[in-house]
């Protein structure tokens, strides 16, 4: 196994109410599988070797995270449709104050929606410009 020479993002934790249904969640709006439990984690496998490895945490209140996808502008609307079809409504906007709409930031297409668990998912078809 080759191992890269440069830092990458492996996995992350994120914390859930339900581990399963948040997984779960995620995976059919991205088009994705859910991976088997490992230990406390059920895994999300991104495609890019990175996986989200969500984890419940049932002693204290989950403080909400962003998560960012980028994803081909070709499935898109698809994972819009997704949305749609079990009644999550996703917004233009990080805040939440555009509904039903969608961005068009840096020449692609984006939209923010909520996870079951409260967090700030993203999807997006072309990746921020940074100066």
């Amino acid at each position: 196994m080759s191992l890269p020479n440069t830092v990458q993002l492996n996995h992350t934790a994120v914390y859930a109410v339900d581990r399963q249904l948040s997984a779960e969640f995620l995976a059919a709006i991205l088009g994705l599988e859910v991976g088997a439990p490992f230990g406390p984690f059920v895994p999300v496998d991104l495609g890019n070797g990175v996986t989200l490895d969500f984890y419940e945490k049932r002693d204290e209140p989950i403080q909400p995270q962003h998560y960012a996808f980028l994803v081909p502008e070709e499935r898109f609307d698809t994972m819009i449709g997704r949305l749609e079809a079990v009644g999550v409504t996703y917004y233009a906007d990080p805040y939440h104050k555009d509904p039903g709409r969608t961005n068009q930031l840096f020449g692609g297409r984006g939209a923010y929606f909520e996870d079951p668990s409260g967090h700030n998912m993203e999807i997006m078809t072309t990746p921020y410009v940074r100066p």
